[in-house]
């Protein structure tokens, strides 16, 4: 099943950027660019260090010139990850392109890709969630309300990867139909944005 490939390469991923545990880490993916596994792996890795990003911003004390910049970096962060969506959603089109469709195929509330973000978000949330169940610095009532939460989350992962394995089967048999809308960000983009278009 994709998914649970998905979610193998998703733990690698996180597993592989814990030995080091710094955003500024160098980054090198395993796997060969013409194979999803690469888009899977890079997806991730992007996750994590914004997960990471996410932490350090929340830091009370932090220099405001320092947040700035950290900032900037979530917003790069954050188009990345629309790109890494958008690339392994191409994929999915390509795969299922010379499948017959049926006359009464319907169309799914979210592309692949977009269910894919939430299981890889998903992993990170099952990890850090581990982490806090398994502390030997906390009070027994945390990690008990951890442990309740971990078992949560891992039944969400269970249920999005039986999802996502249902839909892709369901284009498999022409079932259901793809269509995929660009994301359109605006505020990225000089000419969409009237403070960076007022700056030009």
């Amino acid at each position: 099943m994709f998914s649970s490939f998905a979610n193998r390469i998703f733990q690698e991923s996180i597993s592989k950027y814990h030995l080091v545990d710094q955003v500024d880490q160098p980054f090198e993916n395993p796997y060969p660019k013409d194979d999803i596994a690469h888009l899977l792996y890079r997806k991730n890795w992007i996750d994590t260090v914004q997960w990471h990003y996410e932490d350090i911003i929340r830091d009370p004390d932090i220099d405001p010139v320092a947040a700035l910049k950290l900032k900037r970096l979530i917003d790069s962060s954050n188009q990345d990850r629309t790109d890494l969506v958008e690339y392994i959603d191409s994929y999915f089109l390509k795969k299922y392109q010379s499948v017959e469709i049926k006359a009464d195929a319907t169309i799914n509330t979210e592309s692949p890709a977009w269910a894919i973000d939430r299981l890889s978000i998903l992993a990170l949330k099952i990890y850090h969630m581990q982490e806090e169940a398994d502390r030997k610095d906390a009070s027994q009532s945390h990690i008990e309300k951890c442990q309740q939460k971990l078992n949560v989350l891992l039944e969400q992962r269970r249920d999005l990867s039986t999802a996502i394995d249902q839909l892709l089967g369901d284009f498999e048999t022409g079932n259901k139909y793809m269509k995929v809308y660009k994301q359109m960000k605006m505020y990225n983009d000089e000419e969409l944005n009237p403070i960076l278009r007022g700056q030009k």
